[in-house]
């Protein structure tokens, strides 16, 4: 089987290299091609064609090709649709922002979470996608719009912290300074809350942005919404959340996605102010976004200005999500595994 070796770090590239017989700045070299979108080794003029030629024999370089693009007529928001060798076809999407440009990217080939609201949970979990496949998703998206990306959300389909080793080894070749050197702090990775990954997070990234998908103020409602609630409670996860803050010093981002009749009412956001005073954190109100399948609707605007203002009494630093790309289905909770 030929070594992926776009998941390599530069040390193992330098390592892999040496058994060759080459020296290690060919590393260096190897990888800056491949942060700049480099297909294969015969782009890379610099060097020799006759290790080029091993290269070709025992490695290949991961290449996410767009299948499909959709572009928003609202707010330009790009969706894009990109085919696996697996088979399966995963979903990401490029955003403007006033700050910069920012690429949400997937994780898994499906999700196996089970959230009641979310697209992506909708088949389950296919595959795992390799650090490479998570990378080329911000490496080909760049190429595609000509655009540097400045922040990364990995907030797309998968539940990030259940493949947890390549997102580690994906944030660790996004942020070396040889490839795409992307600050730790223009990271952001959601969790729906699996405690012990949160836990090891912070020492492995204390400045990488920590997002908790919360969207419930009680077990009650989360239960219900989301079934991971059942092994990792609030109270729990909550706990998990400040002692995250007091390893890294950094603020945490609850999401809560408004949910008409569910999880929208006044007392709702009181209650959850209760359960985040004093704690470093922010809250992000998102307007739940339309899902097909699903049941239910999006909370209107008067409910949703009521809770914002409630928390904010409360003194909950919060905010309401700007509403991108929901006329391509490329909003928080609709992107989906593709077949």
């Amino acid at each position: 089987m030929k070594a992926d070796i776009k998941s390599m770090t530069i040390e193992e590239l330098g390592q892999l290299l040496t058994a060759m017989g080459q020296q290690k700045y060919r590393a260096l070299q190897i990888f800056g091609w491949m942060a700049k979108g480099a297909a294969d080794f015969d782009e890379m003029t610099n060097l020799p064609q006759k290790l080029r030629a091993e290269l070709n024999e025992i490695a290949y370089i991961e290449k996410l090709k767009p299948e499909k693009i959709q572009v928003s007529k609202k707010d330009g928001t790009r969706k894009y649709l990109f085919r696996l060798k697996s088979g399966n076809a995963i979903e990401s999407v490029f955003l403007k922002y006033h700050y910069g440009n920012s690429v949400c990217i997937s994780s898994q080939a499906g999700c196996r979470m089970g959230c009641a609201f979310c697209a992506s949970a909708i088949g389950g979990r296919a595959h795992n996608l390799s650090a490479a496949e998570i990378l080329d998703q911000v490496i080909s998206i760049q190429q595609d719009t000509g655009e540097k990306v400045g922040n990364v959300v990995v907030m797309g389909i998968g539940e990030p912290f259940d493949n947890y080793d390549n997102l580690c080894r994906f944030i660790s070749l996004i942020h070396a300074e040889e490839g795409l050197n992307m600050s730790l702090r223009a990271i952001t990775v959601s969790t729906c809350g699996i405690i012990p990954k949160i836990e090891a997070f912070g020492r492995d990234f204390p400045q990488v942005n920590l997002a908790i998908s919360l969207h419930a103020p009680n077990d009650e409602i989360r239960n219900r919404l989301m079934p991971i609630n059942k092994k990792y409670p609030m109270e729990e996860l909550l706990e998990a959340c400040r002692k995250h803050v007091e390893i890294t010093g950094r603020r945490i981002t609850f999401e809560y996605s408004m949910i008409r009749g569910i999880n929208d009412e006044k007392a709702h956001a009181e209650e959850l102010a209760a359960k985040l005073q004093g704690m470093l954190c922010h809250v992000n109100l998102i307007p739940l976004n339309p899902v097909s399948e699903r049941e239910y609707e999006a909370a209107d605007k008067s409910s949703v200005e009521v809770f914002r203002k409630a928390l904010e009494e409360k003194g909950v630093q919060v905010t309401v999500r700007r509403d991108l790309g929901t006329d391509i289905d490329g909003a928080c909770g609709q992107l989906r595994l593709g077949l």
